[in-house]
């Protein structure tokens, strides 16, 4: 079908794309025009089905009616507000609502605009907790291979993905990664894997390398998302939850990704039933319609830094977009939205019917592993010999062909759909996907 030439610009040229091979992408351009539940709409007509939430934020489908007339209705009233020295009433309630919705324990609330500003504010404010209860010594921040924490410079550094990283020179000094989980023996897992708790104890040899009081803070993301879908071993995060508090390490979990329902709970956290101090969020927190992101943090943290004379500036740190009106009005209407129509309990009712159908790929041509958790699935193809990522990135483009869209990284193939899919829905994917498997050289 030809393009409709009002959909899709003249020159394509000006757009510097993100994390696209751009070259590629503009000599065949994939364009979506508009979106439905849990439906793309392309360029040429064809839908698409959407087996990813975007980029892991439409947790609730797309063109949600609340979303869209809350944005509506606040553009109109109050487009803008400062957030240095002023407020508006919905920062507040959307604070409050993420609160209630939280994890026990993770009371206080800052607003960022992105996964990657919600890493670098937990990693400054880290570091400033130890510095405002005299333990300034403690700059130290510890990340892990394979981690993703998004592309600012502190999220890279403790970053954990090769290709993130070589461009870029040096980073931030003073940080150390642990071991990632994903080892050969946990193949095929479904759910958590059985081995690899003892890797959390890597953590221990870096506090005997560099010492306690050097380190402010560990940060992992509980599922390992966008490095290809990495489960934490059975007792891993426990363990890391134990050696942090022996040695008064603050323990970030970022939940950029896992948040808002896609582990079928509000967070990993409750997932896992493990207490971190600070909780890093977007995506979802808004369902990806408006850039938003949050810190959570416990009273521990944040009541560090209410000491002193009450007219100062307790934290020297923010942005002139934290808790935009229009943003925390999506996002209130996001809450509402789960909330409304059980999403979280959804997914976590779907999960074993999707457990099922990602693992009906076992034995389809190239594929080497497969995982999950939620409604999360990686399917982990081998490698064309010389030519990493070629057979997942020729994968991505005949599903896209037939009217599904999946993620690749690397020669891993991620899929992580709105938690509004049907079971029919799970089936179209995974049936297309085994088809496209099946053809590939």
């Amino acid at each position: 079908m030809a393009l409709d030439r009002k959909s899709v610009p003249n020159d394509l040229s000006a757009f510097w794309m993100p994390f696209t091979a751009n070259r590629q992408f503009k000599q065949a351009p994939r364009m979506f025009v508009s979106a439905d539940r849990m439906h793309y709409k392309t360029a040429d007509g064809r839908e698409v089905l959407d087996g990813t939430a975007g980029l892991w934020c439409c947790n609730a489908g797309h063109n949600r009616p609340k979303i869209v007339e809350a944005i509506r209705q606040q553009a109109g009233e109050l487009d803008y507000a400062p957030a240095f020295q002023m407020g508006h009433p919905k920062a507040f309630e959307l604070a409050s609502a993420l609160r209630d919705m939280a994890p026990e324990g993770m009371e206080h609330v800052f607003f960022t605009n992105s996964g990657s500003e919600s890493v670098e504010t937990a990693l400054k404010i880290a570091i400033a907790y130890h510095r405002a209860r005299g333990e300034g010594s403690r700059t130290r921040l510890i990340g892990r291979e394979r981690g993703y924490h998004g592309v600012n410079f502190g999220g890279i550094s403790v970053g954990g993905i090769v290709n993130n990283r070589r461009m870029f020179g040096t980073l931030l000094t003073g940080t150390d990664h642990l071991p990632h989980t994903h080892l050969p023996e946990n193949a095929w897992s479904r759910g958590q894997p059985e081995h690899g708790a003892h890797l959390a104890d890597e953590l221990e040899r870096i506090v005997a390398l560099h010492g306690a009081e050097t380190i402010a803070a560990v940060i992992v993301e509980p599922m390992a998302g966008s490095t290809g879908v990495l489960l934490p071993p059975k007792g891993y995060l426990e363990r890391l939850r134990e050696i942090c508090t022996r040695h008064g390490i603050v323990l970030i979990f970022d939940e950029v990704i896992t948040g808002f329902g896609r582990l079928g709970a509000s967070f990993a956290a409750e997932h896992f039933d493990v207490q971190p101090d600070i909780i890093t969020t977007a995506k979802g927190l808004t369902n990806g319609v408006i850039p938003m992101g949050a810190v959570l943090t416990t009273p521990q943290i944040h009541d560090a830094f209410m000491q002193g004379p009450e007219h100062m500036i307790e934290l020297f740190h923010g942005y002139t977009y934290s808790g935009n009106p229009i943003a925390s009005a999506a996002g209130l209407a996001t809450l509402e939205t789960y909330r409304e129509d059980g999403l979280f309990e959804r997914a976590a009712s779907l999960a074993p019917y999707w457990e099922e159908a990602l693992h009906s790929l076992k034995g389809t041509r190239h594929v080497i592993d497969i995982r999950n958790m939620g409604l999360i699935g990686a399917v982990e193809l081998e490698p064309i010999a010389g030519a990493p990522t070629k057979r997942a990135f020729q994968a991505f483009l005949d599903c896209y062909e037939k009217g599904v869209l999946i993620r690749t990284t690397g020669d891993i193939i991620a899929m992580s759909p709105p938690l509004i899919i049907e079971k029919a829905q799970i089936d179209q994917l995974i049936g297309t996907l085994k088809e496209v498997l099946e053809g590939l050289d």
